[in-house]
């Protein structure tokens, strides 16, 4: 699996492609938007990591952003320090799987990577995706369809769930929803309300609750 790194710091960079290749992967990393966007014409990719404050023409968001409008599919992940609820919203608007706030662990970096690879992510798949007992999401509508109508849910509920099936088949935990959904620290008693209002949306409830760890959607 070829993975292709966009990061500055050299130190982290280089840390990023010596624990991902003793992992197996083969890695090419960049400093500059320019050059890791030439690198992507010239060769595949199975993944990106990309930072979003890089030097070059583009930053992360708008070098994915002019790549998912030319019909590049490949899973990114962003790797950044910005923690504003906005930017985290516009990176998964620009066709990203995930986010890894820095700092953090290689460890965790293995657990993101092999997450993405094996959900398949949004920006990989197709435009509607199947869930249980005949459940539909349209990616690009954002909305959850049964019998061929919509299910009307909130805003919230709604990142609740695209966060659900993008993990789909591993549990995700509170803290993923804390930094996923709500961008910061809530009560774990408010995801719970809040998956709560999810599933009695449904008429076929799909998520399980994990004891102890969090919920999941199968596949």
């Amino acid at each position: 699996m070829k993975i292709l790194v966009l990061e500055d710091e050299g130190v982290l960079a280089l840390s990023m492609r010596e624990y991902l290749e003793d992992c197996g992967y083969e890695v090419s990393c960049f400093k500059n938007s320019d050059d890791a966007y030439d690198a992507i014409y010239e060769r595949a990719y199975d993944l990106y990591l990309l930072d979003v404050k890089v030097p070059g023409e583009k930053n992360g968001f708008e070098m994915l952003e002019e790549l998912r409008q030319s019909g590049n599919k490949t899973p990114a992940i962003f790797i950044t320090s910005l923690t504003d609820i906005d930017d985290l919203s516009r990176g998964y608007e620009c066709g990203a799987c995930d986010y890894i706030r820095k700092p953090f662990d290689l460890a965790e970096l293995k657990l993101r990577v092999e997450q993405v690879v094996k959900s398949q992510c949004f920006a990989s798949s197709d435009e509607q995706i199947e869930l249980p007992h005949g459940y539909l999401y349209d990616v690009k509508k954002m909305k959850l369809i049964y019998e061929g109508e919509a299910v009307k849910l909130g805003k919230t509920e709604t990142k609740i769930l695209e966060l659900l099936i993008k993990h789909r088949g591993s549990a995700v935990s509170c803290e993923m929803f804390w930094e996923e959904v709500w961008g910061e620290w809530v009560d774990s008693a408010n995801i719970r309300v809040q998956v709560g209002n999810l599933r009695r949306k449904l008429k076929h409830d799909f998520i399980k609750n994990i004891r102890g760890v969090g919920y999941s959607i199968d596949f």
